[in-house]
């Protein structure tokens, strides 16, 4: 067993340093107005003058914040100083407090609303640089950041987080994080990215409303958004966390088991453990409905509308990687290290582009690789893969 985990450890490294984090430092530097390009296509070829999104900077940041922790090289502290520099100096609303969501390509206010997710990828990143190199000012604004997403988006009658305001923290109209996502006040994607940022922003500073906050969002998962009947994690819910939509998302479902598991491992409360643990074994378990038998796992199902998307996401295989090796290292389940071991036998053949560099959106049902969404841009960041590769690499260190 030492051998195949040794094996994976030493392709996955291979795989972050000689691919993915080549082509964001070479390939997506803008070196003429600061920060990093808002666009590359699927085809590779670069828009200089697109847009530059909040949670693209800040994903970047985490990713090469952890890749110094983790590796040391002084180009990874490089590259993160230029995110967190960029997303202070340009995206950090300095008037109102919060994060900008969308910059034009020279660095100004392009779209100035306060969505909940891109302030907690901020803090993610934020933190994850204070964490790898004890910076002040990264932890001073990541938890300005905690502060002002306390203030504005807890709902302390109901519970939870609303999902956007307007910059100046009012009500606003269309909340959706993306044309695709329901025009809902609450959902579970957002709920997920405050989780995931808290828990690291607690490793580094151990502050007593951060920890209850903290612990109430893993509460929030298992009473407002975990389906008790099925397993699933619904998505879409109104302010009093009525849900009136039927959609599975497989790698969301994989992707909180483990980021569920790690909030807990922080908070390091034994008895929290023992009631969360079967939960989160158990949400990983309803995600496994959406593997193939190569390993790969589809993206979403409309049980009601019997209709399912089967295409294979970067993103979702990326976190079924991750999701099934926790399982194998803490339950020492051996079938979910199958699993693992299948998946990125997949992403090997089938999503990593060795030509281009980084990995393709997805590849269709029919087999073939998807050009048609980005390679880098809004949503494709490197992210999900990266933490993929990190993960495994920090877990059998």
């Amino acid at each position: 067993m030492n051998e195949i985990l040794n094996t994976l450890r030493q392709e996955v490294r291979n795989e972050l340093e000689g691919n993915i984090l080549p082509f964001w430092m070479n390939r997506m530097t803008d070196h003429e107005r600061g920060g990093f390009y808002g666009r590359m296509s699927g085809e590779n070829e670069l828009f200089p003058e697109a847009s530059k999104g909040a949670v693209l900077n800040a994903r970047i940041l985490w990713t090469f914040s952890a890749a110094y922790r983790l590796l040391g090289k002084e180009k990874y502290l490089e590259t993160a100083t230029r995110a967190k520099r960029y997303l202070l100096d340009c995206f950090y609303d300095r008037q109102f407090g919060g994060i900008y969501w969308e910059l034009d390509a020279c660095g100004r206010p392009l779209d100035t609303k306060k969505q909940i997710y891109a302030l907690g990828f901020a803090i993610y990143g934020l933190s994850e640089y204070a964490r790898a190199t004890g910076d002040e000012e990264a932890l001073e604004h990541a938890v300005k950041l905690f502060e002002v997403i306390e203030k504005h988006s807890f709902d302390p009658v109901r519970n939870g987080y609303l999902e956007a305001l307007t910059r100046d923290w009012q009500p606003i109209q269309d909340m959706r994080l993306s044309d695709k996502d329901e025009n809902e006040k609450k959902t579970m994607n957002t709920h997920l990215h405050i989780l995931e940022p808290y828990a690291n922003l607690y490793r580094v500073w151990k502050d007593e409303r951060l920890e209850r906050q903290l612990r109430n969002l893993i509460e929030v998962f298992v009473t407002k958004i975990l389906d008790q009947e099925t397993g699933h994690l619904n998505l879409f819910f109104e302010e009093d966390w009525s849900n009136k939509y039927h959609i599975i998302s497989y790698g969301h479902d994989i992707e909180a088991s483990w980021l569920i598991h790690e909030a807990a491992l922080v908070l390091g409360d034994k008895k929290l453990l023992e009631k969360i643990e079967p939960v989160i074994i158990r949400i990983a378990r309803a995600a496994d409905e959406g593997l193939n038998p190569d390993g790969s796992m589809v993206y979403e199902c409309f049980p009601d509308k019997h209709k399912t998307d089967c295409e294979l996401h970067w993103w979702v295989q990326a976190e079924n990687v991750v999701g099934h090796i926790n399982l194998y290292q803490h339950f020492q389940d051996e079938d979910a290290l199958r699993k693992s071991l299948e998946c990125w036998n997949f992403i090997k053949d089938n999503l990593v582009d060795r030509d281009g560099g980084e990995w393709y959106w997805s590849r269709y049902e029919d087999g073939t690789a998807n050009r048609k969404d980005d390679k880098a841009g809004f949503w494709k960041c490197p992210y999900h893969n990266g933490r993929m590769c990190l993960e495994i690499m920090e877990r059998f260190s």
